[in-house]
């Protein structure tokens, strides 16, 4: 079930071991890799999941990170319980291995949680990168919200993007001494990839230049949270529909494998002018499509953090959001999963333009670039390094 690759000698380091599964998690945890093995004080081993397979591996190439571990868990239509319970096992198994001084993970993720729940088992620290983000609606974000709720339990330290999230844990009864505001890793990535976007093209993005339009106002669209399954997902289609319409935009669609997802999405909008249905994206064609849309529609939680550090507006296929800071600060707008509110907001970004340059100029609040350095320090303070 599981592959180690490759031997390491322990002399006087600590031991990490860095643990993710998913698209998002590999991109936000991707600056801390490489900055914990830059560092002579760690031996530093990665294990993924790959609670996402295909997606996973596109982001593991372009940061260029070869796992140590690999449980490949990936399933068509597996249940959580199913995957949390490999997950569990799986996690056992190699931290009774390695057995690290401490395990790392991100967010709110099936793998993190159970990541989470191998270590404490183990009697092994926890630290909880984007510590904090909290809806307090049990159902939504599903099942993340109870997965980081769950995991910010067990964890003995947490990295926090924002004041905000460090807020909610001291709310919660967390030792403020344990809690770290270190900006969001996701924003380190990203402006990485669009320094390296400068000189770096690969086929997806040739294709992609030759895909649409320039001349016309690009909407990026992603959609796949399970709690838009079903009449959810029927109603952001009719709002594509709807704005397919025009003559001045080009919608670009990642579809996401899932079949709740792209058997519906394709059924009603393959054959729609001015929308082009795609394959899912590496991160380095992805990124680079942030950079040229002129808006963005989506359910993902790390689409709303990286595209207003573009300078890219932002409408949230969901009714609550973990991630208030960049709704405060007016780059972001919750649409939910209402076809008239998605067409009004949409309407109105595209039509006026004041209005658009006031969402397209807000700071990003989730950090400048340097995360990882501060996640990196924080640890050696808790490991007396």
């Amino acid at each position: 079930m599981l592959e180690a690759i490759g031997t390491m000698k322990y002399v006087n380091q600590k031991k990490i071991l860095i643990v993710f599964g998913t698209r998002p998690e590999a991109i936000k945890m991707a600056p801390l890799v490489k900055a914990l093995l830059e560092d002579d004080n760690f031996v530093v081993k990665v294990c993924v999941t790959a609670q996402h397979r295909q997606l996973l591996d596109m982001i593991l190439s372009f940061f260029d990170i070869r796992p140590d571990y690999d449980l490949n868990l990936m399933k068509t239509n597996q249940s959580l319980a199913s995957l949390s319970a490999d997950i569990l096992c799986g996690m056992d198994e190699i931290i009774g291995e390695f057995n690290p001084d401490m395990v790392l993970v991100h967010g709110d993720t099936s793998t993190s949680t159970f990541a989470a729940l191998a270590a404490f088992y183990r009697k092994v620290p926890v630290g909880h990168v984007e510590a904090g983000l909290r809806t307090y609606q049990r159902y939504a974000p599903f099942p993340e919200e109870i997965n980081r709720q769950l995991t910010g339990r067990i964890a003995e330290i947490h990295f926090s993007p924002t004041t905000g999230a460090k807020d909610n844990l001291i709310h919660e009864g967390v030792d403020a001494s344990t809690i770290f505001v270190t900006g969001n890793t996701v924003i380190d990535a990203l402006l990485w990839a669009r320094e390296r976007l400068k000189v770096y093209r690969d086929m997806q993005i040739n294709t992609l230049e030759s895909l649409f339009d320039s001349t016309k106002k690009l909407i990026l669209v992603t959609a796949h949270r399970r709690e838009s399954f079903g009449r959810g997902m029927e109603e952001i289609c009719n709002a594509l529909e709807l704005l397919a319409e025009r003559d001045d935009v080009e919608i670009l669609f990642p579809v996401h494998p899932n079949p709740n997802v792209r058997d519906l999405v394709y059924a009603r909008l393959e054959k729609m002018d001015h929308v082009h249905l795609i394959e899912p994206l590496g991160y380095p064609a992805f990124a680079w499509l942030m950079i040229q849309a002129y808006l963005v529609i989506t359910d993902s939680g790390g689409i709303q953090e990286e595209a207003p550090s573009l300078g890219k507006p932002v409408l949230v296929l969901r009714d609550v959001s973990e991630r208030p800071e960049a709704i405060i600060a007016g780059g972001v707008i919750l649409v939910g999963t209402n076809a008239k509110k998605i067409v009004r907001e949409a309407t109105a970004l595209l039509d006026v333009e004041s209005r658009y340059l006031a969402m397209a100029s807000t700071q990003s609040p989730y950090g400048d670039g340097h995360s990882a350095p501060r996640v990196v320090s924080a640890i050696k303070s808790f490991l007396n390094l």
